[in-house]
């Protein structure tokens, strides 16, 4: 990343509060943006720590973390030392839960005025208390293909690349009229937005880029695979005149001639998009 960029955010103080996954992964792209990040975790944690400990680890590396019990006066005391000096404050707890300990927007906005609250939800409102996670959002979608489960977590990760461009807009915002806002970021708007191109047909059965295309496919090799993305028409006229074929028939016979290194040379031999993998 370009130095400039990666100082972008230097001097802006972001406070998080949120578990799992979306939230941990946006406060890391603030941090690398050049942000300071304090994260406030309950006593018992982060749950993403006992079960993926070096991916907590990297998201919270150069983080400030803090166990805060929130349902103590001297808890609620020490995170609104925090927020009174912070510009960003992370969440990602149901609307009534935040409001139950007295962090609401209205409450937020009459404390900390020029404080931005991005506020990662399941869904917007009136259906934010709906409880949700990745699985559900990406099934709604049709983005499963069951039984076998996802292979990431989509819904999650796209969700927190909203989360940071939020934030981003806010402060824009903010610079030029002094005043924090709220914002909300739905991980299911997140997963609607990936499907997009299954629901307009490129990714359905039969769809131009779900193996329709022949210059667009998995191929098997000697051991293992390829893809290649000859999708435009000067790469789909090269694959063709290199490999002799014309069909989907043509071109699995040549791949299956050869192994993955052979073709990953071929490919940068010829300036091919190709990736092979096992």
């Amino acid at each position: 990343m370009n130095e400039s960029i990666q100082a972008a955010l230097a001097g802006v103080r972001v406070v998080t509060m949120c578990p799992n996954v979306p939230g941990p992964v946006a406060a890391a792209r603030l941090r690398d943006l050049g942000a300071s990040v304090v994260t406030i975790e309950p006593p018992s944690g982060d749950p993403l720590e006992s079960i993926a400990a070096d991916w907590y680890a990297d998201l919270h590396a150069g983080m400030t973390v803090e166990r805060v019990d929130l349902k103590t006066e001297p808890g609620r005391a020490a995170l609104a030392a925090r927020l009174a000096e912070s510009d960003v404050f992370l969440t990602s707890s149901r609307p009534s839960a935040l409001e139950r300990l007295g962090l609401g927007w209205s409450d937020l906005h009459a404390r900390y005025p020029r404080l931005i609250q991005v506020a990662i939800v399941g869904e917007l409102p009136p259906f934010a208390e709906r409880a949700g996670h990745d699985l559900t959002y990406v099934a709604d979608f049709g983005l499963i293909d069951p039984p076998a489960m996802p292979p990431t977590l989509l819904a999650d990760l796209a969700g927190s690349e909203r989360a940071v461009t939020a934030t981003l807009a806010a402060l824009f915002a903010r610079n030029r009229d002094g005043m924090g806002t709220h914002t909300f970021v739905a991980l299911r708007d997140a997963a609607e937005a990936f499907a997009m191109p299954r629901k307009h047909g490129l990714t359905q059965p039969g769809g131009r880029l779900a193996g329709a295309f022949p210059g667009y496919r998995c191929y098997a090799t000697l051991d293992g695979w390829v893809a290649v993305a000859a999708l435009e028409p000067h790469f789909w006229k090269r694959m063709r005149d290199l490999l002799g074929g014309s069909d989907d028939t043509d071109f699995a016979k040549a791949f299956a001639a050869a192994d993955n290194a052979t073709w990953t040379a071929w490919a940068q031999e010829h300036d091919m998009p190709l990736a092979a993998f096992v």
